[in-house]
């Protein structure tokens, strides 16, 4: 037999032959079928399955037929489990389980990856070389067996580990990101799957299992199909258009809000008038944008209709994406921002009961994104300065005005240690100290003008990123709000309280009140810890089925875009 040279493309002919596994031993045993078979061994399949494998392990370069094998990690273990036995070959010689790997991949589409990334076009082109020439009955090469086997493996657990867990790691492209990390045992997932003769309902149980990711790949569906038809018409630049106004443009806005479902395709009297039910359009597609909803085709107004549907199309795949971050169960009961659309929901069994609006950070101090236990509340907290804010935004401020301290209430100690020594900020000569020096903790004590206002929501982790109330509720009726430095102001944080403590009978609303009136800090542990997930969506699909977006305030999607156009090596 001719062994094969790893990467060179050379090999063997070799017939194809049953393998029985029989008290143990491998024996090979010729088919007689239509498909006719040639007598060599099964044993010089396995050998070169085995033979390019552990090349493999010990190079740690795995590829067949020019395509780069990704899951040098999995695939010598699974081969190694079975003996080297082939996994998709069946006894008639036709991967007829591969067909099914092949429509499932070539579906990848619907959830916003791409069916190149997955060896599809060289998995094709072997099986039906080696599909026509068993048809002919001449003898199969060895090689392109061997190569077809493995490669379908790798698509499998590729494919597999991409809807199990995203394509992109996100904390490759942002730094702020803290993904949940999920783990399954593909190779045990494809072992069942050929066993059961179930690839494709395999696959698909790795999905997100949220309402949320199925909505969104309906969506997709929906803008394929937009773009597949050409599309919306762009709207002229000119004057703002609103209510009462005869105007050229009109037309043209009425057929792009037709097109994109916001207006009904009634025909107007008067085609030129933007009447009230353009109005009424023009206020709904402001309202699933993230925009002022009064109704005028103004500047902001028109560059969001001017979106492209090939923009929008590609912005529901990116969180397509996003949605394979996240924990699949997110509890029974949690609490859900979403960054981009500075918006809280509190979700119980899958529907909201209670939502939001929410201060995040400003772009160059971004609300980093994961999933934490909201363990308890504080009424009435402290603020712990960070040393971060204390140098960039305090100083300034001390350093303008000797007062400033004692106007908002803020606190002097010398360090962060228990029992640290409270200073007199008049004795401190402030010019000396900076970014490289600052060996004080500044506190400010609860009260109206208390910058976490108060109420805070304890959820720790590594960021030290909470909720929690505010003074400046204004902030509120802005339709952008990137203010803080990183924490999530909410908007109603009362009632955000009471329902976090509805399990505590003696915390009612009646109760929380007193004890903010009364300004004593006050700490109310949860008798059962609610997960909080903060997470960035510029584009979902909200209970009501309307298809939203909104801009992307912190420039992520541009570099999840190239990630997830990246081709694997060759």
């Amino acid at each position: 037999m001719r062994r094969a040279v790893f990467g060179s493309g050379m090999g063997c002919t070799i017939g194809w032959v049953l393998i029985v596994f029989y008290l143990g031993i491998f024996s090979a045993v010729r088919v007689h079928s239509e498909v006719t078979c040639t007598d060599l061994p099964i044993s010089d399949l396995i050998e070169q399955l085995r033979d390019k494998v552990e090349t493999a392990s010990e190079t740690r370069r795995f590829s067949c037929s020019g395509e780069m094998i990704c899951g040098i990690s999995a695939i010598p273990a699974f081969y190694g489990a079975r003996g080297y036995r082939p996994a998709w070959c069946g006894e008639d010689g036709l991967f007829f389980a591969a067909d099914e790997l092949i429509a499932a991949i070539g579906d990848a589409g619907s959830e916003g990856l791409s069916p190149e990334h997955y060896h599809l076009n060289r998995i094709e082109t072997l099986l039906d070389k080696i599909r026509r020439e068993r048809a002919m009955s001449r003898p199969v090469e060895l090689e392109p067996m061997v190569d077809l086997e493995l490669l379908l493996s790798d698509a499998f657990l590729l494919y597999g580990s991409h809807l199990l867990a995203g394509r992109v790691n996100p904390e490759t492209i942002h730094s702020s990101w803290h993904p949940h990390e999920r783990s399954g045992d593909l190779s045990s997932t494809l072992r069942s799957a050929l066993d059961s003769g179930r690839v494709s309902s395999a696959l698909s149980d790795l999905k997100p299992p949220h309402s949320g990711y199925r909505s969104l790949r309906r969506a997709l569906s929906r803008y394929h199909q937009l773009a597949e038809s050409g599309g919306w018409p762009a709207v002229p630049a000119g004057p703002s258009l609103r209510i009462g106004d005869r105007n050229m443009r009109v037309p043209l806005l009425r057929q792009r809000l037709i097109r994109s479902g916001d207006l009904d395709g009634d025909v107007a009297a008067d085609q030129l008038l933007f009447d009230d039910a353009l109005e009424t359009a023009v206020v709904g597609f402001q309202w699933r944008h993230g925009l002022d909803p009064d109704g005028i085709v103004g500047r902001k107004t028109l560059a969001a209709l001017n979106v492209s549907v090939a923009t929008r199309l590609r912005q529901i795949e990116l969180n397509l994406e996003r949605w394979r971050w996240i924990p699949h169960d997110l509890g029974t009961r949690h609490v859900l921002v979403n960054i981009a659309a500075f918006h809280l929901d509190v979700v119980e069994n899958g529907t909201t009961v209670l939502d939001m609006r929410v201060v995040a950070g400003r772009r160059y101090r971004k609300t980093p994104v994961f999933s934490r236990e909201m363990k308890y509340l504080e009424f009435n907290p402290y603020w712990n300065i960070p040393p971060s804010l204390a140098i960039k935004d305090v100083l300034p401020h001390i350093l303008a005005d000797p007062d400033y301290l004692a106007r908002k209430r803020i606190r002097v100690f010398q360090g962060w240690g228990e029992g640290a020594e409270e200073l007199d900020p008049l004795s401190i000569d402030w010019t000396r100290v900076g970014r490289r020096y600052f060996p004080y903790k500044l506190r400010q004590d609860p009260g109206p003008g208390n910058s976490l206002g108060r109420v805070k929501f304890m959820l720790p982790n590594r960021f030290s990123v909470y909720l929690h109330d505010t003074p400046k509720q204004s902030l509120f009726t802005k339709h952008s709000r990137g203010f803080s430095s990183g924490c999530i102001r909410v908007e109603k944080p009362v009632n955000l309280a009471e329902y976090l403590l509805t399990s505590h009978p003696q915390w009612d609303r009646h109760r929380i009140l007193q004890t903010i009136d009364a300004g004593k800090r006050t700490v109310v542990v949860l008798n059962e810890p609610v997960p909080v997930h903060i997470l960035y969506w510029t584009a979902w699909v909200d209970e009501n089925g309307t298809v939203n977006f909104r801009d992307d305030i912190y420039r992520r999607d541009p570099p999840l875009d190239q990630a997830l156009l990246e081709r694997p090596p060759r």
